[in-house]
């Protein structure tokens, strides 16, 4: 495909030098063994592409949400998986933006080392989903602890993480105002946490991906590892969801890069009834309409980014660009898939496991139709629907 200039190209090429060093067969291994791409994500670390939106103050490299989408787009574009390491990426913005100024000298250097993963984020709960609002986990304050009793859900990288951040109420909804008040920020110590108050139960799952069922039974947690005021949780837990959006659909539009590359040089290769398959416009038009697609959701995405980059409000962009580029992607896999025929089936090919990992973002970490409701409430003014 034809490269447009980019003024992040040096970027892109360093991520692509050290992508190169894990070929095809590295991240379908991993995916067939339902294992942790260990190597990976650690070469990942120390070339420091994992804290590069950690403030240089702290040991990072100090870019913005532009450089870290770029970063997660090379990943999914060179055939593997960022899922199993973007939450450090948007993570640790919580930590930053709302935690003290001890907090953030004790944990973020060695974050940005390595030293410390902060992988994980405990919201999800199996009875209230997405109306996080209502969940059921709750901290009750008992001196300079807090004991948390609950339950959480879809919790990924705990088994690769070494902190996570916890969301939890702290003042039971009957007596709250509002009830997006009332819930708090905890950053958790997992290695104190498993088997002496948190049990994880791990989740086997389509994409092979490492996700969990947590229990929390009057789990302790030091009052100091609280993150910003009391109460005020859900506020902080909405600032990161924009760059999470952002950065997921970067991860998408990789994949459908990758798709529609394997997808034009499978039809150029492949000949059927002596020409190749490409030549014929049922199988180069949806390829071509499913590019057109993705670079519609990538000048999206790249709005969204500058947007939070500036501090501006880019929830409705971030949103935008998470829909726009799930359609594409999944779009683009489904060309892919009927492109290769019968072969796209077939492990040695890659495209069946890429294809079961982008479908995961129709639904996840927010699905299209609660996009769609936002987006109507919040940009187009229509009354709330739920």
């Amino acid at each position: 495909m034809k490269a447009p200039h980019d003024e992040h190209q040096d970027l892109r090429e360093a991520l692509r030098a050290l992508c190169a060093g894990f070929p095809p067969e590295y991240h379908r291994r991993h995916g067939a063994d339902r294992t942790y791409p260990e190597e990976f994500v650690e070469a990942l670390t120390k070339a420091g592409w994992l804290a590069a939106m950690i403030p240089e103050k702290y040991g990072g490299s100090g870019l913005g949400l532009v450089e870290a989408s770029i970063i997660m787009e090379e990943i999914n574009r060179a055939g593997g998986n960022a899922g199993h390491c973007h939450g450090q990426m948007y993570n640790m913005g919580t930590l930053l933006r709302h935690g003290s100024e001890a907090q953030k000298e004790k944990y973020l250097p060695k974050i940005a080392s390595g030293e410390l993963r902060l992988q994980s984020m405990g919201v999800t709960e199996p009875t209230t989903g997405t109306d996080t609002t209502r969940l059921k986990t709750t901290a009750e304050k008992r001196g300079d602890r807090y004991l948390v009793n609950g339950q959480k859900v879809w919790i990924s990288r705990i088994r690769h993480s070494d902190l996570m951040i916890l969301l939890a109420r702290t003042t039971p909804l009957a007596e709250v105002r509002k009830k997006s008040e009332g819930l708090s920020i905890f950053l958790v110590d997992l290695h104190a946490a498993i088997g002496n108050g948190l049990t994880v139960k791990p989740i086997r799952n389509m994409v092979g991906h490492e996700t969990n069922e947590l229990f929390f039974d009057d789990l302790e947690i030091p009052a100091e590892n609280l993150i910003g005021e009391e109460g005020r949780g859900f506020r902080y837990i909405l600032d990161g969801l924009n760059a999470e959006r952002t950065l997921i659909a970067a991860e998408c539009i990789g994949d459908g890069y990758w798709f529609t590359e394997k997808a034009v040089a499978y039809a150029r290769e492949r000949r059927v009834f002596d020409r190749p398959t490409g030549q014929n416009q049922g199988v180069q038009f949806p390829i071509a309409r499913g590019y057109v697609n993705i670079e519609a959701a990538n000048l999206m995405r790249f709005k969204a980014a500058r947007k939070f980059d500036a501090g501006e409000d880019c929830g409705a962009e971030a949103n935008m660009a998470k829909l726009l580029a799930a359609d594409a992607s999944w779009e683009a896999a489904n060309v892919c898939l009927q492109t290769y025929g019968g072969f796209g089936f077939a492990e040695e090919y890659d495209v069946e496991r890429k294809f079961r990992e982008t479908r995961l973002y129709q639904v996840a970490p927010i699905s299209t139709n609660f996009i769609l409701s936002y987006v109507a409430e919040h940009v187009l003014g229509l009354p709330r629907s739920f």
